[in-house]
């Protein structure tokens, strides 16, 4: 079972399909597989791939809510406005695609070397000059276990180490001025306002499925074999307007 207050469960991917879908609007859809293993890869693997990619790109966002209107308290419920950072801004040195693991080490057994996959998904990006806010890997895998309560059962655990084979990563450049429209009592300046005051976000969003990892749910092993490149990346990205 997963546990309801946690907000990174598989349920939340599935349930939010289709209004991510409708925030894409304009966004790119880029599947990339290097074509000697084109022929290992199923529709299933695609799709999960896709999911994971969505994923991706929700957490982005939530790390700009979490920065525009402070991060979520468990316990109190409510968010920590003292950790408020309005606009953030993006770091000083040249992003070279290197992302920072958020949530697993190359020591586990399950580890896939992502590399610049990602990164290298978005070719028309100026490498010489992006400069980026954050840029984060996270084991997808790892993220379910973390969501499930004691109620959980085996065949639940078992997917749940399955899905370690695959990876979600972000990044997120400040794009500087923009317009922005507010409604509604969320993040917004005054109702029905609009004007230069607010700053756009790109979110760079991938799903990454490590193609020769396997887990034996008897003996409870996890193995990346072959060549331990072989992978999947659905690439997403998303534009996010926030107020000044």
């Amino acid at each position: 079972m997963i546990k309801d207050k946690n907000q990174k469960g598989f349920a939340l991917v599935l349930s939010l399909v289709l209004m991510l879908a409708m925030s894409l609007m304009g966004g790119a859809l880029i599947v990339i597989s290097a074509s000697d293993h084109q022929s290992n890869n199923t529709a299933d693997d695609y799709q999960q791939t896709f999911y994971v990619a969505e994923t991706a790109l929700l957490e982005g966002e939530k790390y700009l809510i979490n920065k525009a209107m402070g991060p979520w308290d468990l316990k109190t419920h409510k968010r920590d406005t003292t950790k408020k950072v309005p606009t953030p801004e993006n770091q000083t040195s040249v992003f070279n695609g290197t992302m920072k693991k958020k949530n697993y080490q190359t020591s586990d057994k399950f580890y896939f070397n992502t590399k610049k996959y990602c990164f290298n998904s978005f070719p028309e990006i100026p490498r010489t000059t992006i400069k980026v806010v954050t840029a984060e890997s996270w084991n997808f895998g790892d993220v379910i276990r973390d969501s499930f309560d004691k109620g959980t059962n085996n065949d639940e655990k078992n997917e749940a180490e399955r899905l370690k084979g695959y990876y979600y990563e972000y990044f997120i450049q400040n794009l500087g001025d923009a317009k922005f429209f507010g409604s509604g009592t969320s993040i917004k300046k005054k109702s029905s306002s609009s004007g230069l005051d607010g700053t756009a976000y790109r979110v760079h969003g991938c799903g990454i499925k490590a193609v020769e990892h396997q887990f034996n749910k008897d003996k409870k092993e996890h193995k990346v074999t072959g060549t331990k490149e072989k992978r999947i990346v659905v690439a997403l990205e998303s534009i996010v307007v926030l107020p000044k």
